[in-house]
């Protein structure tokens, strides 16, 4: 579970060249620019993740300009200050102080303050969800379903430890294409198709999910492998966030094969070999390569730089994941995780 506010250590504080008021501060693998002397190296804040709804409240008046008064939350995105990147939000601790979990009935319940809690629910805190397109909704069959992973990544920021277990590990890194995640089964016989969070009913011919199933025959080409299996990808076009790949109509380019019988997600080749069986696309691979003790955040920051061919709009960012599927105790999941290219966050992606 993504932890949108938490707390955390402040790993190092520095000077912003020609800002006397401000600093940045490194959070985890984050930096944000705080007031000058406010933090110090080694003390334990509330760091806030980009991409959180804030409650207005007095511990975050500060963030409302005028003009404001009539909004009900305060959405955190990446800014620059002087020339710095800043991405998230750094606060003393102490803001916790009298606060509790929605769920605490206790009367004035005092928490033990540990590094790496979760205090999002404490605050109010909920993440912001881009407004689904028309043409992605429709009619409902159902929550999505339970034998299959939902598709989201770990920022790298949130969990940078993760380059350690890497280390000496071959990896691939693919294009995160901008548009919305969609899931297509076939399982035991019944063929379903899913948005990120919902499954759809099939008879629903003006959802674009159900259109691409049907333009792929999908349904009698997932029959055919004898299989019961997922594949998930970027549903792309017209319409759909910004279509920053200018495309005309819509696309699907897989990025996973689940195996729902041995509940795993397939390697890299045998990935890849089912969607060409099935005459689908795949997200863009990058290039393979071994991780060693020079990567950092910022060198995959720089990778994770760049458009989509063809046009002037920086993409979304990359994704590494082992070419031999593994587990990754940082994540506590699978070793996979998102680089999101600041570049694309400057220009108002999401």
């Amino acid at each position: 579970m993504r932890k949108l506010a938490s707390i955390q250590r402040i790993i190092d504080v520095q000077p912003i060249p020609g800002a006397d008021a401000i600093e940045v501060c490194s959070v985890l693998g984050w930096k944000v620019v705080t007031r000058k002397g406010e933090f110090k190296p080694g003390i334990l804040c509330v760091y806030i993740e980009i991409d959180s709804l804030l409650p207005r409240a007095p511990w975050n008046e500060f963030l409302w300009k005028k003009g404001d008064e009539d909004k009900p939350v305060y959405r955190l995105r990446t800014i620059k200050l002087r020339g710095q990147i800043s991405q998230g939000l750094v606060l003393p601790i102490s803001v916790l102080d009298g606060k509790k979990f929605p769920t605490d009935t206790r009367e004035n319940p005092i928490y033990p303050r540990k590094e790496g809690m979760n205090v999002s629910a404490m605050l109010g805190i909920t993440k912001y969800e881009p407004p689904i397109p028309a043409q992605l909704a429709g009619l409902v069959k159902g929550q999505f379903p339970c034998f299959i992973p939902k598709t989201d990544e770990t920022r790298i920021q949130a969990a940078p430890e993760v380059l350690k277990e890497l280390n000496g590990k071959m990896v691939y890194a693919s294009v995160k294409m901008d548009g919305s995640s969609g899931t297509f089964y076939f399982n035991r016989g019944e063929f379903g198709v899913c948005s990120r969070n919902l499954e759809f009913k099939l008879e629903d011919n003006n959802n674009t999910f159900i259109k691409l199933a049907i333009q792929y025959d999908l349904e009698n080409k997932m029959k055919a492998l004898g299989k019961n299996i997922a594949i998930q990808g970027e549903v792309c076009g017209e319409g759909i966030q910004k279509n920053r790949l200018c495309l005309k109509g819509h696309e699907l380019f897989v990025f996973n094969v689940y195996d729902i019988d041995k509940g795993a997600y397939l390697d890299y080749k045998d990935a890849f070999d089912i969607v060409v069986k099935l005459g689908l696309k795949s997200v863009p691979i990058m290039d393979t390569f071994a991780i060693d003790e020079t990567f950092s955040v910022e060198k995959l920051l720089e990778m994770a730089k760049g458009n989509y061919p063809g046009t002037s709009n920086p993409r979304e960012g990359i994704v590494i994941r082992t070419v031999n599927e593994s587990y990754s105790a940082s994540l506590k999941g699978r070793m996979s995780f998102k680089v999101i290219n600041n570049e694309f966050l400057m220009k108002g992606g999401d």
